[in-house]
This record gives structure tokens, C-alpha cells and sequence, in this order.
């Protein structure tokens, strides 16, 4: 059972992760990979309404998805592209990343290889992931401003689609932690903490919602 205050916890990291920006028009969408193909659909959307002509897909694959996209994340998330009517022309697939350091790192290193002047990246995650994903770009990719987004949705209908509310709010602490942690090690940018995020991250913590943190020796981003 989740008690109505961790409830209250985890609606309140879900809020904070998300960076509230409005998407606009960039050089290049960046699809970071995950288990979660609303990322695929959210970059084909964007790709649709115009706002950039190319679309980048970034991921290998991890403990989660290596049953669920044999062939790697990025491949996956571009096939689903194509069913959207992207055309293949309008995608690139790095499949060698295998965190979020990495996505973003090769995802560069790739675009660069094109010769495409990249001033911009609108940089779709998952929802919760929102924050983590543009404090690791900021620190890795300075030169280019970066505009998150991310499937609109709300807390209640993400933890529906995932079935598993325990893990939800697993993933959720775990982002939060790393938001803490990672700086330290030069993977992201410092972001201001309000007080409210880390009290109800703490409760979580003590509530036992800890199967996704890191342990101390763990720097891997």
C-alpha cells in the first residue's frame, strides 16, 4: 500500500522534473533511448509539426529493454518513426549509447560527422527524466541551447501506462538522486534544489523507495 503522502511525494518530483518548456523550432530533435516508445512518437510529432527537419535517435540497449528491443533502443524508436511517416531521410540512428552521458556525447559526435550546423536541440526524454536529460546536455553540449521535452501526460496517466506504481516512483526518487550526485562527478550541470523536492525526496527514501538509487561507488551516468 502507498500511503497519500508518498503519493503527494513522488506528484511532487514528477512536477519538478519537468522543465516547462515550450517547444519551438530547433536544428535537430534528439529521441533519448529508454523502454518507453512515446519518446519515438513525441520526436515523430514534433517532427510533423515542423519544428526540425531531422531527427536523431540514441541507444543501445540496457538490462531493461534488451528483451523489449532486441535490436537496440535507437532502432527500435526509428521504426516506429517510420510506421508515424517520418521519412528515413529525416533520421539518424546512434546505437551505441548506453547512458545518458553517452546519448548526448555521441549523438554530437554524430551530427558533427554530417556537417549539419546544430545551434539548437529540442531533447525529448521520458517525462520524468526531463530535467536530469537537460542538465547532463547543458554540461556536455554548451555551445547549443537545448529545449526539453517530453510525451504530455499526466503523473497519474504515466503511472497507468506503466502498471507498476512502485517502480514509478522508484525511477522518479532515482532521477532525483542523480540530479543530486552527478555534478559532483562533471556528468551535468548543478540545478537550484527547492526545499519541498528534497524533504518529499527524502520521505520516499525512508518509505523504502530505493530500488533504483545508486550506490556510492556507482558514477556511471
Amino acid at each position: 500500500m502507498i500511503s497519500k503522502q508518498s503519493w503527494a511525494d513522488a506528484r511532487r518530483l514528477w512536477d519538478f522534473q519537468h522543465m516547462q518548456h515550450v517547444p519551438r523550432p530547433c536544428s535537430v530533435v534528439v529521441g533519448l533511448g529508454s523502454h518507453d516508445l512515446g519518446v519515438a512518437d513525441t520526436s515523430a510529432a514534433l517532427y510533423h509539426r515542423g519544428m526540425a527537419p531531422l531527427i536523431v535517435f540514441t541507444g543501445a540497449t540496457s538490462r531493461t529493454t534488451q528483451k523489449l528491443m532486441p535490436r537496440g533502443e535507437a532502432v527500435h524508436y526509428s521504426e516506429r518513426a517510420f510506421e508515424l511517416g517520418v521519412p528515413e531521410s529525416a533520421v539518424l540512428v546512434e546505437p551505441r549509447a548506453r547512458n545518458t552521458g553517452q546519448n548526448i556525447m555521441y549523438s554530437k559526435e554524430l551530427l558533427e560527422a554530417t556537417g549539419l550546423a546544430v545551434s539548437s536541440v529540442l531533447l525529448v526524454s521520458k517525462p520524468y527524466e526531463e530535467r536530469r536529460a537537460y542538465a547532463t546536455a547543458r554540461k556536455l553540449w554548451p555551445e547549443v541551447e537545448i529545449v526539453s521535452a517530453s510525451t504530455p501526460m499526466s503523473f497519474g496517466e504515466y503511472v497507468a501506462s506503466i502498471a507498476d506504481p512502485h517502480l514509478v516512483i522508484d525511477m522518479l526518487v532515482g532521477s532525483l538522486q542523480r540530479l543530486l550526485i552527478y555534478p559532483q562527478h562533471g556528468f551535468m550541470i548543478s540545478m537550484p534544489m527547492p526545499d519541498d523536492v528534497m524533504a518529499a525526496y527524502e520521505r520516499l527514501c525512508n518509505a523504502g523507495f530505493v530500488s533504483r538509487l545508486l550506490q556510492a561507488e556507482s558514477t556511471a551516468s
